[in-house]
């Protein structure tokens, strides 16, 4: 049975919500607290998605030094790790 409620204009908050659904059942209001937070945690998940996050890091690298010589700080920073890799092997 589906009841349409009319909600007067400029009253829309948490207390005219609360009004209509305050004497549901305990079964009714956990149901509606599942799809309530389910629906947030979807939108949650959608802002992480759509990359737009990536924006806020952009241009913020601040170095003194060339691409170039960056490049080489890193390679030279590099450490062999083979003989750590390979002690857990028995010879």
């Amino acid at each position: 049975m589906k009841a349409e409620v009319t909600i007067p204009h400029g009253e829309a908050d948490s207390n005219v919500y609360w009004n209509l659904l305050k004497n549901l059942s305990l079964d009714v209001k956990l149901d509606l607290i599942s799809k309530l937070s389910a629906s947030l945690i979807r939108k949650d998940k959608a802002k992480d998605t759509d990359g737009a996050w990536v924006a806020q890091f952009v241009g913020k690298w601040q170095d003194a030094r060339s691409a170039d010589e960056i490049v080489a700080d890193i390679r030279d920073a590099r450490t062999n790790n083979r003989e750590i890799e390979l002690n857990w092997i028995k010879r």
